[in-house]
This record gives C-alpha cells, structure tokens and sequence, in this order.
C-alpha cells in the first residue's frame, strides 16, 4: 500500500453497501446485471477453467452467479466491502476491502470486480493486491465506473447548488479514464493487460428515478470531504428542474451517461506470449507487405 490521498470515506461506502442490500431491490441494480453479463461473455471467450474463483462487488448476487453458470469455476467466493447487518447476517462469504485483500499469494485462480474499484483510494495498489492474490497465469477481470459518467447529474447539481447557495461542495469524485488504465495494469505487474470502455446512454422518467437508483446501488456521494448531513430537499428538486431542462428527449424522459471501464490482467506465467526481443524478426516487414524496401 502506498500514501495514497484520501479520497473517499470507505466507511461510508461500506454502510451505503449494507443498506443497499438490506432494501434487496434488485430490480432496481440493473447496471450490475449489465456488468455481470459482460463478465460472463469475457470468460466464455477462456478456454480454459479455474478452481477458485473470488467476486467481488455489487448488490445482488448477479456476479458471482455469472462466474458460477459459466462453468469455467468449480468453487466461486462471493466478497464484498459491506459489514454484517444487525444481526450478525450478509450475504457474502467474506467480508474484504478490495484495497487490502486478506488473501494469501497466489491462493485464487480468477478475480473478479464488480463497480467497487472506482471508490479505491488508491487503486494502482488495489491492483496489486489482486495480482498477488493470483496464481501464477490467473485471470484478473474488472469493470469500474469511469469517463464522463453522470455528467449530466453532476452538471445540474453544480448549477443548482451555485444557484442556491452560491457555491458547490465536493460532490465530483475522480473517474479513471481508460487510456490509463492500460498502464496501471501494466504498472501493477499484470501480463497481456487490456483496457476498454463501453459508453452506455440510460434513460429515465424523472432525474428524481436516476436518485433513487443510485440510493438503491449505495452510489451515493463518499468522497471524504463531501458536505456532512441530509442533502436539502431544495437543492435535490432544483437540480432535478435544470436536469430535466438541459438532459430531455422529445418524449420527457432524461438521459444518464454511464461508462463502463473493464479491465483484464493475468498473473504473470512462463507460458504466456512474450513479445519478441528486438532484431530476432525472422521475416522483413518489406516481404510481408509484398513491397519494395527503400534504404535510407
């Protein structure tokens, strides 16, 4: 672990976390359908299987499930952030911080993350974390909330709170952008690292829905130095109105820009592809053109 800058209170989202699950709405966490899907069409692509398989992340149980149908794990550990409920219950099998996982290294064959490691205060060394954690030639896969997500939302809520209060407060957490992820897997001392991103354009009757499904995700604002106490029902229905007035399609609805990062690493392993040392080209680049060389 390095002394990464404090961004986000992981206390807060961990409580955000273990509410959510206690509203067990899971109509309402689609987004995490959406990515456990994903998981689950990358993994068909590996032919190939691992034992043990850690999920960590989400809601609902829509990832570790995806990592079990897909017949590539013979024992999937569901693990998440959130702490047990009153009663001593979650739903987890272990209760782990992502950015320091209590696992032994090389204990795991695949890792998966779901929408968890966007609140990682630091997350080179949450990479890290995960790598150690692998076998050797074990599969990393992760999707993190990043880009220009809900720029629509942060936009209305900055203007509404300029508006009403003639400032803003922190709201606007940090969101990596996917030409950098690359090489933070790269940095973490994954193999064959590989970043893309999907740009998904979701539609809602009222901004106020969009709300109440980022309650019901635990979404909410965790940044450390966010403004403490209930936001004002003022502000919330304000930047609903400028929402509404600068986000509209011709029908009513609002749009909500979310994009999705995934992430995909391996341990590293003497049998994966390595790149060839320079000058051990056994073809010319002329020849496989079917061109002519010009000597400079």
């Amino acid at each position: 672990m390095t002394d990464a800058p404090r961004l986000f209170d992981r206390r807060t989202v961990a409580a955000r976390r273990r509410r959510a699950i206690a509203r067990g709405r899971p109509e309402d966490a689609f987004l995490v359908d959406i990515v456990a899907a994903d998981v689950a069409e990358r993994l068909a692509t590996v032919s190939r299987e691992f034992p043990t398989a850690l999920a960590i992340g989400g809601p609902t149980d829509a990832l570790a499930r995806a990592v079990a149908d897909s017949g590539r794990s013979h024992r999937v550990l569901r693990a998440d952030l959130f702490a047990a409920g009153p009663d001593g219950a979650h739903p987890a099998d272990l209760v782990v911080d992502d950015e320091v996982l209590p696992l032994a290294p090389a204990s795991v064959d695949l890792v998966v993350s779901a929408l968890t490691l966007q609140w990682a205060n630091d997350l080179p060394g949450a990479l890290v974390q995960i790598r150690r954690a692998l076998k050797p030639d074990g599969l990393f896969l992760g999707v993190l909330v990043g880009g220009d997500s809900l720029t629509e939302l942060r936009d209305a809520m900055a203007a509404a709170e300029i508006e009403l209060t003639g400032g803003v407060s922190p709201r606007v957490a940090p969101m990596g952008e996917v030409r950098d992820m690359g090489a933070l897997l790269q940095r973490a001392g994954f193999a064959l690292p590989v970043a893309d991103q999907d740009r998904l354009t979701l539609r809602y009757a009222t901004p106020l829905h969009l709300m109440r499904e980022l309650h019901v995700l635990g979404a909410g604002n965790a940044l450390a130095e966010r403004r403490r106490g209930l936001t004002p029902p003022a502000l919330i229905g304000r930047a609903a109105e400028i929402y509404a007035e600068r986000f509209s399609d011709p029908d009513g609805r609002v749009r909500a820009t979310v994009t999705l990062v995934s992430l995909s690493g391996w341990a590293p392993h003497e049998s994966q592809q390595k790149p060839l040392r320079p000058g051990t080209a056994k073809t010319r680049l002329a020849d496989a053109l079917k061109t002519t060389e010009i000597k400079i």
